[in-house]
This record gives structure tokens, C-alpha cells and sequence, in this order.
């Protein structure tokens, strides 16, 4: 770890290169800070660790290959010691528990402006937890508290629109892209970008695994899935006009 008069080492993981990037042009402008080492996932963020042996590793939650999370966990079965700060752009009271018993020492958000960012990693390395924008002198009271508030989670019908709601209802309904195309006047590519874009949304990756979600966790209101049902029954057939006689 650093010593007094010696500067803080850091790594920056972040997955965007341009968020790298701009933290390491902030935090190299101030002084007692060096950047030793950058990742773009985390595989990378452990091995940057292992090599560059950081005072601090800021992290990104979200990240592909291995997330926050799971390099935290990873660092914890290792004899590795560094500051583990989280970076990112909201995070759940129940995430924020868990990431401090993984071991992580500061969770900020990255639109916090740059002398909070300087506070959070210098009060990481005096020993003390960072969650937000404040230092934490209480632990154990911050943890109660966070376990004790309600999550403010949106349900899963709210991160998808009206029309992959149709499509969800449809899919359950167990219509085929051709079926659903026609039904909603869409090429049979649109509709695969939809179901994309739903799959990413709720984390599936099959029209099972789909359907089994919806259900579930009643994703539907009975009124998607039965319009489009209907959409796909045809009119009845008009009766034959009466021949002459």
C-alpha cells in the first residue's frame, strides 16, 4: 500500500474507453494520484491487480466477461490487498450490502463531480468506507439501515414498451416471427430486433425462457397476450350471399 509522501496507485476498469480516459486525465491532475494500469473488463481488472499491484482499483459494476461484483468476490479468495472502489450509475440498496461484505471499501457514482472523487479514494486509503457522496463512520449502522430500506426496483413490466408487451403476449401465445409480423404490420426483422431488445431487457435468451419469465413474473395483464390472440384469429367467414333462384 502507499506510503506518506509516496502517490496513490490506481487502477481504472471500465469497459468504455473514453470513461477510462476522462478519470484518468481528472485524476492525474491531481497531485499524490499516478494511474498504473487500465481494463476494459473484468478478467482484465484482476489481472491488472495481480501485476500492477494497486493502491486502489476503481471498478465498474457493470462490465462484460466478469461484472463488479464478481471480481470482488475473486479478489476476496485472493492475497491480493487493494482499495476497491465501485463506479457506477446507480446501484440497489440490497447491491450495495452485498459489495460491501464482498469487500468493497467505497461505492460513488459517476456523475459525482471530481473533488468527490478525490475525497472518496483518499478516505478509502485512511481506512475508511465511502458509499455515495459521504464517508461512513458507522458501519454497521449504514448496513442496517440499507437492509432495512425498501428497494426501489421497478417491476419488469415497466423496462419494456407497449409493443414488446404485444410481442411478449404473443410469444406466450406461442406465435412464431411470421405470426407476430402480421399481426402488428412488422417485417419479420423487426420483430427479431424487438425480441433482441426484450431478451437483453429481462436477461433471457430464449422464447422458453421468455414465456416462463412472463409468467412468472405476470409480466402480462391478460390484455396483451388476449389481443394477440385475437389479432391472429381471422373473421369468422361471411356466409355465402343466397344463390338465385
Amino acid at each position: 500500500m502507499s506510503t506518506a509522501g509516496t502517490p496513490v496507485r490506481i487502477v481504472i476498469a471500465d469497459d468504455h474507453h473514453l470513461v477510462r480516459e476522462g478519470l484518468r486525465k481528472i485524476l492525474e491532475l491531481q497531485p499524490g494520484f499516478t494511474v498504473v494500469g487500465e481494463a476494459a473488463d473484468g478478467i482484465e481488472a484482476l489481472q491488472q491487480v495481480a501485476e500492477r499491484k494497486p493502491d486502489v482499483l476503481l471498478l465498474d459494476l457493470a462490465m462484460p466477461r466478469m461484472n463488479g461484483l464478481e471480481v470482488l468476490k475473486e479478489l476476496g479468495d485472493t492475497v491480493e490487498r487493494v482499495a476497491v472502489v465501485l463506479l457506477t450509475a446507480s446501484i440497489e440498496n440490497e447491491e450495495t450490502v452485498y459489495a460491501i461484505r464482498l469487500g468493497a471499501r467505497g461505492i460513488i457514482l459517476k456523475d459525482a463531480v471530481a473533488p468527490m472523487l478525490y475525497k472518496c479514494i483518499l478516505g478509502v486509503m485512511n481506512g475508511e468506507y465511502w458509499v455515495g457522496h459521504e464517508r461512513i463512520s458507522d458501519l454497521l449502522r449504514t448496513l442496517r439501515q440499507l437492509e432495512r430500506a425498501p428497494s426501489r426496483e421497478a417491476s419488469p413490466a415497466s423496462r419494456l414498451t407497449s409493443r414488446e408487451l404485444q410481442i411478449v403476449g404473443a410469444v406466450v401465445d406461442g406465435a412464431t416471427n411470421k405470426d407476430i409480423g402480421k399481426t402488428f404490420g412488422l417485417s419479420e426483422q423487426t420483430v427479431k430486433n424487438h425480441l433482441s431488445n426484450i431478451f437483453d431487457k429481462l436477461g433471457v435468451s430464449t422464447r422458453l425462457e421468455l414465456a416462463l419469465y412472463a409468467v412468472h413474473h405476470r409480466l402480462l395483464n391478460g390484455g396483451e397476450s388476449e389481443r394477440a390472440s385475437a389479432a391472429r384469429t381471422p373473421p369468422p367467414a361471411r356466409p355465402p350471399a343466397p344463390k338465385s333462384k
